[in-house]
């Protein structure tokens, strides 16, 4: 909830009111006491009419909270409230952006203040009687018994305790209960809070491979300021923090940290929450530790936790592949394996080794051991794949020996399955590096592509295919482990990537099967694509396969068949899109009817394929639109935009089409009337002349002539000047399968673009387009729409299809169309437009694959 920077006093006090205090009765203010919160009567029938809830102090603009607090009090002991009615359970004062709460029990001692002059206005910050309360429960409060809320920040904490602490008759404070869905909320809220008052240099630290995560665990699981899981990489020791690990030998950082602020900011946020959690929470929390560490650094170490769903199914399938005894014949190697939760659920724990970058993800496995995991302490340990050598602990290096024979002996490698999940860092991709020019952007490029698996295979695998993480990890395995097998959770995008044709090269092994989820159901994975398991045995020297089919699963763990991931042909949609464009003759002349941005030709980038009549033409793929390949153009768009886009089809490439959709007319036009009326269609007559008009000012119902009627003349088939019989209005809406747009008196061109006979040009006159009955109905429910926006009084006589979804809709604050618009007659037209608009796009979706925009 956020409230506005100017907002009146009173308008406040309402607004707060209404907001969080609605089922209790807070108008009843109490004296000169500004706001006050009480049991609605029905509440009240077997106790004290006067019992309060909250006496409060309120102020419009941002003020200290002990000031507000001091200046209730004063008003409290000025007018002794507390002998004419019952004391509330809180005192509390609030401001636009927090609420605070205090026990009254906690302060009511100030009262009993000895020749003390309560005479005073409360208001006044500097008399000495001000300044002596003021001191007086700073010293009593110290942030202890101090619950404070931010209004937009802590909504949900804040309800939580006023559904806790508001009932009749209660005495004791009730906290908020940690649980497992509720401690990531609490660390964002930790990390703002309290983690800045650690006296400690975080980037020393974080070298040192602790994290902040790290020490709010150590708050979270802790009693009395001591923590309670002893095996956690740091603890929490009364009023400071001591590293578990004598790791100080580093030089790096001191082995203990107190607070820069006497520990009021730790104190003042862990009194809002009941600590330690219950104790079935425990051992959840700490294997989500994944949960808290930054997105960033996930995307380099690999702490993404695999969800138990996906790890029995991933088992399950092994089994189908390896034989029902797998784990007895096989080892398994998780060498990413965070808190070890893709081995959770197997029972040979001999077989069973993991490793992971974070010496701190090492001891949470240690502790999960010791409390039940089944694993062996001595076969999980800190390793970093990408850098260190493959020397075992007897010889000085980092593999247990145990490990070390197995990869070294070619029968037993042969029986080694790395089971991973790795990291999905990717030096190139803007989602995850830092921003350029940052403080740790060449931390965060030295962190993904510089490792020595980087330097390595440079030169034998592309450096776009390098940059990503998993690509490197899947290259030492394949040269450093030959002839093992391997299980791997990642996105599809080294089948099916366009950049991946080195790795591709490089990678031989047969593919033995596997399945794809969404990455809605990974934690930590947003956007919807898909995340495959794909099982390999490199001991089969085998060329890449051209088809990668796995079985599909949805979110609910349903079985939905098989898809097809494909690798990628030579020539793409945007191959073919680029024979049309036109001459810079063409474009110098400004003999352009709008500009087309052609993204990159897969599904997930459809959203950014648009038309408009100005942008920034730097990007690479742009197309600028006139008669002359104006129906090739509206094929690409409708091509790109008929499929909605899925989890599963985010990684589908558009190729280069076959010939045959060139002699299908009814195709072509389905996908010119399909492009008219879709919301990618940005056109906006403020940036230009709008020549994508599809009615004649008659139509509808405009008194003024429109600056350009290109569109209408291109469907008529019309060059300048053209005679040609005007149509019937019933033919456009008729019954008939194949119906004629209709036409207005013939009427010179805006600039002269009909110079084209067809789609490779000639002599030949264009036709009138004919339309089907479904891009007729688009078009009947279009011209209801148009007609109804200039009945409007501030109707713009050029208005195109986004200038009338904008008027309707207005503008948001950040000067976008806005929402849902107030007017219903409009959200009914424009609600059956979409829907006439999707019956067309179901027709056109079958010649989608048909001519080979898309593969099946």
């Amino acid at each position: 909830m956020r409230y506005a920077p100017n907002i009146p006093e009173e308008e406040l006090k309402n607004r707060v009111g209404k907001d969080f205090f609605d089922r209790f009765d807070y108008q009843g203010i109490k004296g000169k006491i500004d706001f006050a919160v009480k049991p609605k009567r029905s509440d009240r029938e077997s106790i004290l009419d006067d019992e309060y809830y909250l006496w409060a102090e309120a102020k419009a603009a941002a003020t200290d909270i002990l000031i507000m607090l001091t200046q209730l009090i004063l008003t409290i002991g000025k007018a002794r409230t507390f002998d004419a009615v019952n004391p509330p359970h809180f005192l509390s004062c609030f401001d636009r952006e927090k609420i605070a709460f205090v026990p009254y029990h906690d302060i009511m001692d100030v009262f009993s203040l000895n020749d003390f002059n309560w005479k005073v206005a409360p208001s006044n910050r500097e008399t000495k009687e001000f300044k002596l309360v003021h001191s007086r429960i700073s010293a009593i409060i110290n942030g202890v018994n101090t619950y404070t809320f931010n209004f937009a920040k802590d909504e949900k904490e804040l309800r939580e305790f006023i559904k806790s602490n508001f009932a009749a008759g209660k005495e004791s404070v009730a906290k908020i209960q940690i649980n497992k869905n509720n401690f990531k909320r609490i660390y964002d809220r930790w990390v703002t809070d309290v983690m800045p008052t650690i006296n400690v240099i975080w980037p020393a630290v974080k070298k040192a491979g602790i994290l902040d995560c790290d020490f709010y665990l150590a708050d979270l699981l802790s009693a009395n300021n001591q923590t309670i899981r002893e095996k956690l990489s740091v603890l929490l020791n009364s009023d400071r923090y001591r590293y578990n690990k004598q790791m100080n030998e580093t030089g790096i950082f001191s082995w203990e940290a107190d607070f820069v602020d006497c520990q009021k900011a730790h104190k003042r946020f862990w009194a809002k929450y009941e600590r330690p959690p219950k104790e079935e929470y425990w051992d959840y929390i700490i294997e989500r530790r994944d949960l808290l560490v930054p997105q960033d650094v996930r995307e380099r170490k690999g702490a993404f936790f695999t969800p138990p769903q996906w790890v029995a199914k991933a088992h399950d399938y092994l089994a189908n592949v390896f034989g029902e005894d797998w784990q007895d014949e096989y080892y398994v190697w998780d060498n990413s394996a965070g808190t070890g939760n893709l081995l959770n659920g197997l029972v040979n724990k001999d077989n069973l080794w993991a490793s992971t970058l974070d010496k701190a993800d090492v001891d949470v496995m240690h502790d999960r051991i010791e409390n039940g995991a089944n694993l062996w302490k001595e076969q999980v340990f800190q390793f970093d794949f990408l850098n260190d050598e493959f020397l075992p602990e007897s010889k000085g290096g980092k593999l247990p020996d145990g490990l070390f024979e197995i990869i070294s002996v070619p029968k037993k490698r042969k029986k080694l399955i790395f089971l991973i999940n790795p990291p999905y860092g990717e030096a190139g991709n803007a989602k995850t590096r830092a921003r350029k020019g940052s403080d740790n952007e060449a931390e965060h490029k030295a962190g993904v592509k510089e490792s020595r698996m980087s330097k390595r295979f440079h030169g034998v695998i592309g450096g776009a295919a390098l940059n990503e993480k998993y690509v490197q990890f899947f290259a030492r395995i394949c040269a450093d482990v030959p002839d093992c097998k391997m299980a791997a959770f990642v996105t599809p995008k080294y089948v099916c990537g366009p950049n991946m044709n080195s790795f591709r090269n490089f990678w031989k092994a047969q593919y033995l099967g596997g399945f794809a989820t969404p990455a809605t159901t990974h934690d930590n994975c947003s956007g919807d694509y898909p995340i495959c398991l794909f099982i390999w045995d490199l001991a089969r020297k085998n060329k890449f396969p051209a088809e990668v089919p796995c079985d599909i699963f949805n979110a609910n763990e349903d079985y939905e068949g098989v898809k097809v991931f494909r690798v990628p042909e030579d020539k793409t949609i945007n191959d073919f899109m680029r024979q049309y464009k036109l001459p810079k003759s063409e474009i110098s002349k400004k003999n352009y009817i709008g500009i087309a941005r052609c993204d990159s030709p897969d599904s997930q980038r459809n959203s950014y394929c648009w038309i408009a009549l100005n942008f920034n033409t730097a990007h690479s793929h742009i197309l600028y639109i006139n008669d002359k390949n104006l129906i090739p153009f509206t094929v690409y768009f409708a091509v790109r935009h008929v499929i909605e886009h899925t989890w599963l089809n985010d990684s589908d490439r558009y190729f280069f089409p076959k010939k045959e959709w060139e002699k299908d007319k009814t195709f072509q036009n389905d996908c010119f009337a399909y492009t008219l009326f879709h919301n990618q269609n940005k056109i906006k007559s403020r940036e230009g002349t709008n020549h994508w008009i599809p009615f004649t000012e008659e139509e509808v119902g405009c008194k003024k002539r429109f600056k350009s009627r290109f569109m209408t003349d291109f469907i008529a088939g019309r060059k300048d000047n053209a005679d040609y019989v005007l149509a019937e209005p019933s033919s456009l809406y008729g019954n008939s399968d194949e119906a004629y747009c209709i036409i207005a008196e013939p009427l010179p061109l805006y600039g002269s673009f009909l110079d084209v006979g067809g789609l490779g040009g000639g002599s030949k006159p264009p036709e009138p387009l004919k339309f089907s009955r479904e891009a007729s109905a688009v078009f009947k429910t279009g011209l209801e729409l148009w007609r109804y926006y200039h009945k409007q009084p501030k109707a713009n006589v050029n208005a195109s299809f986004y200038d009338i979804r904008e008027h309707f809709k207005g503008k948001n604050d950040k000067g976008r169309m806005g929402g849902k618009s107030t007017d219903e007659r409009y959200n009914e037209l424009i609600g059956i437009l979409r829907e006439k608009l999707k019956i067309l796009a179901k027709k056109i979706e079958p010649k989608v694959y048909e001519y080979g925009f898309l593969m099946a």
